[in-house]
């Protein structure tokens, strides 16, 4: 008998799309159906280079700009969301507009709006650059700081010490941003905190389950873009929860043998914006490889659903779709492919 240990998977649960990554998604397949091609889509619609590439071959055509799509055209507004800015864009050039904005990303955008009213000073943890942090930034320019960095903080100067609130992205590092927020109520004892939690569900919970399967694990794979946040937060969320090691990979081919020499145990999980398809292929790779079946484990049964976009779903209707067409899908489980 072979003294070698058993190569075993653990399959992280809750994995994979959110309700706002599969509805945006589901909206762009949605106006293709309803429309035709081309579908223009400002930024890509979720930060997956498969769904990019998928939604491409039927005819959606991504931009970096509202100003490259032609005048009169249809646009969709990715998930991450858009500052008014980019709407009056639009409808200065007459765009048709889908707004994919996740209804969580909206949240955020309204407390930065009635925080602005209210004449506070707002710090909103995220990464410079990103499009979500754009959008929520250019619904009150004058009134908001971006940070990045627990490090940051000494680094910011507000009008008054007692009018000062904290946003966040919505794909951050929980423990992260806890440590900035920490760091800001050091400076500004009196900081408000947002009405309600603005990291995201679905961001919580792959944290969560990653925590759960890091100790055991000689190598946790997460499945996702670079440019995903929520991925690449997951990386480092098994390094500092005690993952032997940590690699983000975007398919299974990416794969480097050399990281499962001396492996015994796998952990995978996948981000936010990633079609399962990606990690039944990864499990099957590895399975080539040598590794048992995936056993999966569960910290969280996620069931929350959005409606598509209204407009959308009001275009449907007169089109006749069906019911489970205009409120859009569940949730997708394991077997969601794409």
């Amino acid at each position: 008998m072979s003294d070698e240990p058993r190569k075993r998977i653990l399959l992280a649960s809750p994995r994979g799309y959110c309700a706002g990554v599969d509805r945006a998604v589901d909206a762009v397949e949605k106006a293709l159906d309803l429309y035709g091609a081309p579908i223009y889509v400002r930024k890509e619609i979720v930060h997956n280079r498969y769904v990019v590439e998928t939604l491409s071959k039927r005819g959606a055509i991504f931009v970096e700009e509202t100003s490259q799509v032609p005048e009169g055209a249809r646009v969709v507004f990715s998930a991450h969301g858009v500052s008014p800015a980019v709407h009056a864009e639009a409808a200065q050039r007459r765009l048709s507009t889908i707004d994919a904005t996740c209804p969580l990303v909206t949240k955020v955008h309204k407390e930065a709006v009635r925080f602005a009213k209210s004449d506070y000073d707002i710090i909103l943890v995220g990464h410079e650059g990103h499009e979500e942090v754009e959008g929520t930034y250019g619904e009150a320019p004058d009134h908001i700081q971006v940070v990045g960095t627990p490090e940051e903080v000494d680094n910011i100067e507000v009008r008054d010490p007692n009018k000062v609130v904290w946003l966040s992205q919505t794909t951050l590092s929980v423990d992260e941003t806890m440590e900035t927020v920490r760091r800001l109520r050091e400076r500004f004892p009196n900081l408000q905190d947002p009405p309600s939690d603005d990291i995201c569900y679905a961001t919580q919970n792959r944290q969560e389950v990653v925590k759960t399967i890091a100790p055991q694990v000689d190598l946790m794979i997460v499945v996702g873009s670079a440019n995903s946040s929520n991925s690449v937060r997951l990386v480092e969320v098994a390094i500092d929860a005690g993952a032997g090691a940590a690699q983000r990979i975007d398919k299974a081919d990416e794969l480097d043998l050399a990281w499962l020499e001396g492996v015994s145990t796998v952990g995978i999980t996948s981000g936010a914006s990633v079609p399962d398809i990606l990690v039944r292929d990864l499990i099957a790779r590895l399975q080539e490889l040598g590794f048992g079946e995936a056993e999966e484990v569960r910290t969280r049964t996620e069931t929350i659903t959005f409606a598509l976009p209204r407009n959308l779903r009001e275009a449907l209707k007169r089109k006749g779709a069906t019911a489970e067409d205009e409120t859009g899908r569940r949730t997708p489980g394991p077997d969601h492919t794409c």
